[in-house]
């Protein structure tokens, strides 16, 4: 396994990051997870995009788009994998044990593991934790993920692959690394980024091929809504089939499956959409 790290391919045995890089000492790093298939990055420019919002909206310097697109192809080609995960991790790199940032520059790691399509459908719960849609840190995509660890351990806990968050209005959120969306009476909605959610890349592409409204929704639409589904860079499109103790009998529904064929159609025919 070749990992890129300090401008360059590294053997995973070899390769290391300082004990006082400020990702690890305080979370004071930014991260993205794409998808490729057979070798080549899907949404890799929807997903720089965003990297470099999270780099700015946690003051760190911009990205260098370049090496990151270069550190990409090499650790594909390095590593071949018909479906996989790959991980950009971008850092406050080497600083003080504390929160102020050192003057070294930032890390930037890429790195490639191997998955697996997921089930068709899935259970979830929802969590008593809110996420706080007025944070600093609110709809950037940090490494700082200790609470989504504890609720995806809940979640295992409860025979589900996800947990459900409101926010602290008591409206319906997101998931630890996915977007939900709602079908009532037919029609799809999903929340909007003004709920603290992340802009999932998923998300937008869902909304944009199906026509989803961005709606804000109370948590208890989860106990009356008619299909529910998630969406995530690994599991594109994914049926609800339990929420807590309500069943979903039929999963996928509908309005679900439809939105499943759409994405796999639109994702398949245009790799950067």
């Amino acid at each position: 396994m070749k990992i890129w790290l300090d401008g360059g391919l590294q053997d995973i045995e070899s390769a290391r990051v300082s004990v006082f890089d400020h990702g690890l000492t305080v979370g004071d790093g930014i991260f993205e997870t794409v998808k490729a298939v057979d070798g080549r990055p899907f949404a890799l420019t929807r997903h720089l995009d965003r990297l470099t919002r999270s780099a700015r909206g946690l003051g760190l310097p911009d990205p260098d788009l370049d090496e990151v697109r270069r550190a990409c192809a090499a650790v594909l080609e390095a590593n071949p994998v018909p479906l996989g995960r790959l991980r950009l991790t971008y850092t406050g790199g080497h600083g003080p044990l504390g929160s102020d940032r050192g003057e070294h520059g930032p890390t930037l790691v890429v790195a490639l593991g191997g998955t697996a399509r997921r089930p068709d459908s899935t259970a979830v719960v929802t969590v008593p934790w809110t996420r706080n849609e007025r944070g600093a840190l609110t709809g950037l995509k940090t490494t700082s993920y200790a609470e989504n660890v504890v609720a995806l351990a809940r979640a295992r806990e409860q025979g589900a692959s996800e947990a459900l968050f409101g926010n602290t209005v008591g409206r319906l959120c997101e998931g630890t690394g996915s977007n939900v969306f709602v079908v009532l009476d037919g029609e799809l909605h999903t929340p909007p980024v003004a709920s603290g959610c992340l802009a999932g890349i998923t998300r937008a592409l869902v909304v944009e091929w199906t026509g989803a409204k961005e709606t804000d929704l109370p948590m208890d639409v989860l106990g009356r809504a008619e299909e529910i589904f998630l969406t995530s860079t690994l599991r594109d499109v994914q049926a609800v089939h339990r929420v807590d103790d309500r069943e979903l009998p039929g999963a996928p529904g509908p309005v679900t499956a439809k939105a499943m064929r759409i994405f796999d159609e639109r994702s398949g025919a245009d790799l950067d959409p």
